[in-house]
C-alpha cells in the first residue's frame, strides 16, 4: 500500500539530536546544580551525560523519554523545585533551545506536500515545546498534526498517539510511515501497524535500528528518493 502520510519524531529526526541538545543540556544542568559540583555530577550520571565531552551518551534516557520521565530522574538532586515545576522548567527551556535542522526542513516538507502527503509530528517532548520549535524553524504550518507526550494520546512506544494521527488524517495505519531515530519510534510504529523508517541523525546506530525498521536512511532528506525507488 502506498505511503500517503509521514509522522515524524522531532529530536534526532527533524532536528539533529547532538547538535541541538548537547550544549543545551550543559546549560540546564549547570543552572539546576546552582554551583554544587557534586549535585551536577549526580544529575549528569542519572541522565547519562558526559560533562567533560558536553555530550549525551548513547544510552541516555533523555533521548527517547518524556520531560516527565527526565524530571522524575533529576528531581532527587534538585532541592528548589518539585517534580511538576522541574518538568515545566524543562519544557520551557527546551522551547527556546537553538535548533539544528537535520536537513533544510522547509524545502523537504514542501516537496512532500507537493506530492500530496499528509505530515505530522509526534514527540515525547511537550507539545508546547514542539509547537514553539517548529514555529521558530518556520515550518509549523506544514504539519496537520503536532502532538507531545502531554497531548492526551500517550507517549511512544505506545501506538495510541500514532493511531491518533492516522485517524486525524483519515488514513489507515498501513498508509502511514513513522519516521524516527530511536527504537521507541520504530517500536511504536510496529505496534500501530505502520511502515517504519529509521534515520541516523539521532544517537542510535544503523545496527540498532535495522532490526526494528523497514528501511534505515541517513536522514529525512532521502525520503523523496526513497518514494521514487
Amino acid at each position: 500500500m502506498p505511503v500517503e502520510a509521514f509522522l515524524f519524531d522531532k529530536d534526532g529526526t527533524l532536528f539533529e539530536f547532538a547538535a541541538t541538545w548537547n550544549g543545551w543540556a550543559a546549560e540546564v544542568l549547570a543552572e539546576l546544580s546552582q554551583g554544587d559540583a557534586s549535585r551536577l555530577q549526580a544529575m549528569a550520571e542519572v541522565i547519562s551525560y558526559d560533562l567533560e565531552k558536553r555530550a549525551f551518551n548513547p544510552d541516555s534516557l533523555v533521548i527517547a523519554s518524556s520531560n516527565g520521565e527526565v524530571a522524575a530522574a533529576l528531581v532527587p538532586h534538585v532541592d528548589h523545585m518539585d517534580q511538576e515545576e522541574l518538568e515545566r522548567y524543562l519544557a520551557e527551556s527546551a522551547a527556546t533551545a537553538e535548533l539544528c535542522e537535520a536537513v533544510p526542513l522547509a524545502a523537504l516538507l514542501d516537496s512532500l506536500l507537493a506530492r500530496g502527503k499528509v505530515l505530522g509530528v509526534m514527540t515525547n517532548d511537550a507539545e508546547s515545546s514542539a509547537v514553539s520549535q517548529l514555529k521558530t524553524a518556520g515550518v509549523l504550518d506544514r504539519f496537520a498534526f503536532v502532538a507531545g507526550f502531554d497531548s492526551g494520546h500517550g507517549a511512544k512506544p505506545d501506538p495510541d498517539p500514532l493511531l491518533a494521527f492516522s485517524k486525524s488524517a483519515g488514513l489507515s495505519p498501513e498508509q502511514v510511515a513513522m519516521v524516527g531515530d530511536s527504537c521507541h519510534d520504530l517500536e511504536a510504529g510496529a505496534a500501530a501497524g505502520m511502515l517504519r523508517i529509521g534515520v541516523l541523525t539521532g544517537m542510535a546506530l544503523e545496527s540498532e535500528l535495522a532490526p526494528h525498521a523497514d528501511v534505515v536512511l541517513p536522514d529525512i532528506g532521502h525520503l523523496p528518493a526513497w518514494l521514487d525507488r
